[in-house]
């Protein structure tokens, strides 16, 4: 079985018209999760990364991983009013409105070389936010990567300036 075969899609979810692609299944084949994790940490091997993040709240599923395989520690990006210290926010566009992520002001020291990661790229409204994040803060974004990418949806276009990393792409909704 392949890590495609394991993704299952489900229509009109979080609403009418979008197909969701759930890896809550690859979490059950330990195997394949494990293929997965070893995939993205080959991605972290290649690049001079200080910091992996991991963005909510899947993310938080392959960041931790491929954090605790490596020796890295782990930052994680929150919606706002999910940390409990001072945060630094970035407020981006979606579609219809706006959204807000927020990360600890101390999560990354000034120079810190940062691998964000996902479990799915779509618009890359998140990895943008997340990049913007480090930034403000003096990181450098050392990468992108994730399990999915939508690239149909062209996310990294977004992400223009890094090299972005997925494990499976869908070309086609």
């Amino acid at each position: 079985m392949e890590l495609k075969d394991i993704i299952r899609d489900v229509k009109d979810f979080p609403k009418p018209g979008i197909v969701f692609k759930d890896i809550t299944p690859l979490l059950t084949k330990p195997d394949l999760f494990g293929y997965a994790v070893d995939r993205l940490a080959d991605f972290v091997m290649r690049h001079e990364t200080d910091v992996v993040l991991a963005a909510e709240a899947r993310g938080f599923i392959f960041g931790a991983a491929v954090a605790y395989k490596m020796g890295l520690p782990l930052v994680i990006v929150r919606k706002p009013g999910k940390l409990p210290y001072e945060t630094v926010s970035h407020t981006y566009n979606l579609e219809y409105g706006t959204d807000t992520l927020q990360i600890h002001k101390d999560a990354v020291r000034k120079g810190q070389r940062v691998m964000m990661m996902d479990d799915v790229l779509a618009t890359g409204g998140t990895m943008e936010a997340c990049a913007k994040l480090v930034q403000k803060l003096g990181g450098v974004v050392a990468g992108c990567a994730c399990v999915i990418e939508l690239s149909f949806l062209k996310g990294r276009e977004r992400l223009k300036d890094y090299e972005v990393f997925s494990i499976i792409d869908y070309k086609s909704e």
